[in-house]
């Protein structure tokens, strides 16, 4: 089993998602000693936003008529297409940042939404191509979003949803901690959730991936 581990966040050991992420993942190496983990460092190692030079794996060129730096560019995505599709599993820290991911983890979403190999159109509409997977996505808030008068304006784990869902992956789960700039008291708290979340899915999780393999 391949475990892609991917973290979008700055802040390094400062940041919660990374922190959430590391839990989940050595939770799932508890569970399944066996996994076979990849990281992803969007951080230190984030494609480009979407140009004229990276969109050539969009725009039907003719691989003679690209440009080195299309060749480069196309090469990228391919890389990150190939990791995305050969991953059973892959959790995201997702901070929450302006409402919505940060900007970085749009970025490399950008490149594995790619028609012809995570998605298709047909005469009935968008078809997903990378079903079958696990994704548990680290969701990091400072404020409270799930529930009140601000869930209208979570353009986080809406958008990610939605993304992964046209992309074909329905199994998506969220860790969350939220209220995490509210004091002292709710930062603990969100934590000490999170980190029970993580214990119980973990487990529940590899329950279903044995199940699977079994089958």
């Amino acid at each position: 089993m391949k475990l892609l581990h991917i973290d979008s966040s700055p802040l390094a050991a400062q940041s919660v998602s990374r922190q959430l992420t590391r839990q989940i993942v050595d939770q799932w190496i508890a569970h399944l000693p066996g996994t076979q983990v990849e990281h992803l460092d969007l951080d230190v190692n984030a494609p480009s936003h979407l140009n004229m030079d990276s969109l050539g794996f969009r725009l039907g060129i003719d691989a003679a008529g690209l440009t080195d730096v299309q060749r480069r560019e196309n090469a990228v995505t391919d890389r990150l297409v190939t990791q995305f599709l050969a991953a059973d599993v892959v959790v995201i820290g997702a901070p929450m940042y302006n409402f919505t991911i940060p900007s970085q983890l749009k970025a490399w979403i950008d490149r594995i939404a790619q028609a012809g190999r995570t998605f298709r159109y047909t005469e009935k509409g968008p078809e997903g191509l990378a079903g079958g997977k696990t994704v548990i996505v680290a969701s990091t808030r400072g404020g409270i979003y799930s529930s009140g008068p601000a869930t209208a304006m979570d353009h986080q784990e809406s958008y990610l949803k939605a993304v992964l869902g046209f992309l074909g992956v329905t199994d998506v789960s969220f860790v969350r901690a939220e209220g995490l700039a509210m004091g002292d008291e709710a930062r603990s708290k969100a934590l000490a959730a999170a980190a029970g979340d993580i214990v119980a899915h973990a487990a529940s999780a590899a329950n279903e991936a044995r199940a699977s393999v079994a089958a």
